[in-house]
């Protein structure tokens, strides 16, 4: 098993914990507690001097195959399974940072991953630096003597800039105390594995393309031992961002096809990138499967896909936009993504709204973009959708 394909894995990696009645599927461990055997099993279990489960809040049977499966698709010794993306993030940086500390992000992230950045966080007496990231030089320059932290998110939400994950860790090498975390959900496992590059932490929002069927919400954390141990004794145990066991199926079953998905997803986005491309309603397209893309080099480099994400302003800015997205009928009109339908949305006035305007242009999300996420339709009938949308 361990030295099957990546896509062999996907399918099988859930496999090793064996269930009483021999079910091929691993069950809903749906219970709050754990019964022990005596009071001396119970006080091991606490202890930590015996395995075995005690309160779902600290472990569940069906969330421990989820995270033994994501540790083995993304290459870490470990996983956290939690309640939602930002739960994930939330958990990893509130554990690797203190009062006085100091974090490199960034400058593009998704909107309430900024917004934990720029406002919360500060009020905990800890400060962030937002700066291009895929200009390796601006996070050098950013680095502080405090500095704990380097954080990206790479394609980033929703310009698909893309930052060079080596560059990263170099950087990070540079000084003795920094840990790398990167944001993983728009190319999931399968086409980028940060921590094969030498990244210390991977998160996924495990609602998007890990689960990919909409019906979900779930986070990811992904790492070494004795990073992991240390984010689920803390934040993860005393803040209680759990993930409930349904859930945990739920995307148990969803990353059984996420090989097949994203792959369909690629190859339906790169034909709507191109038709987008070649539109003369559509101003720019950002796509790192394009040839126009400024790092489709780097892309091409460190991923194995260019995944299903595509950004796009029109020339006629956000009238234009509004109206595209007033009259898909084929495109859903939802936030979210990594869906087997195709979703439309408009980031400046939907999820990325709690960034200030000023920060939002600052960082190229304009008033005019519009993002898709790719599903696995008919790309004849996606194309079609769009075009009749933006000839309204």
């Amino acid at each position: 098993m361990k030295d099957s394909k990546l896509t062999t894995r996907i399918v099988h990696a859930d496999e090793g914990q064996k269930n009483e009645a021999g079910a091929l599927r691993t069950p809903i461990y749906q219970s709050s507690t754990f019964v022990f055997d005596n009071v001396e099993q119970g006080a091991a279990r606490f202890a930590g001097e015996e395995a075995g489960y005690i309160y779902t809040r600290l472990g569940n049977p069906t969330q421990k195959n989820l995270e033994k499966q994501m540790a083995n698709l993304e290459g870490g010794d470990d996983a956290i399974a939690l309640g939602s993306g930002m739960a994930a993030v939330s958990a990893v940086v509130m554990n690797l940072l203190n009062c006085g500390d100091h974090m490199v992000a960034s400058d593009t992230l998704y909107g309430c991953t900024h917004s934990l950045f720029d406002e919360l966080l500060p009020n905990w007496g800890i400060e962030v630096t937002f700066v291009d990231t895929s200009e390796p030089e601006n996070i050098r320059a950013a680095i502080k003597d405090n500095t704990k932290v380097i954080y990206t998110e790479t394609p980033a939400n929703p310009t698909i800039s893309i930052t060079d994950l080596e560059e990263v860790v170099k950087i990070a090498k540079e000084k003795d105390d920094i840990t790398t975390v990167v944001d993983n959900t728009f190319m999931t496992p399968y086409l980028q594995r940060p921590l094969e590059m030498g990244i210390d932490i991977v998160i996924h929002s495990a609602t998007k393309y890990l689960g990919g069927h909409g019906d979900t919400v779930a986070g990811i954390v992904v790492g070494f031992e004795e990073l992991i141990g240390d984010i689920k004794m803390t934040t993860v145990k005393d803040l209680g961002g759990i993930i409930a066991p349904f859930d945990a199926f739920l995307l148990l079953r969803g990353i059984k096809t996420l090989a097949v998905r994203v792959d369909k997803i690629c190859e339906n986005a790169m034909k709507v990138a191109k038709f987008l491309e070649e539109h003369p309603a559509v101003e720019r397209v950002y796509y790192p499967g394009l040839e126009s893309h400024p790092q489709h080099e780097l892309a091409k480099k460190q991923m194995e896909d260019f995944g299903g994400i595509i950004a796009f302003e029109l020339k006629g800015g956000f009238e234009a936009g509004k109206n595209l997205l007033n009259n898909v009928e084929l495109c859903t009109l939802a936030v979210s993504l990594g869906d087997v339908d195709t979703l439309i949305q408009h980031p400046a006035s939907m999820t990325h709204s709690v960034v200030p305007q000023e920060e939002r242009e600052k960082a190229g999300i304009t008033d005019g973009m519009v993002r898709v996420s790719v599903g696995i339709e008919d790309v004849d009938d996606i194309i079609e959708d769009l075009k009749q949308g933006m000839e309204q």
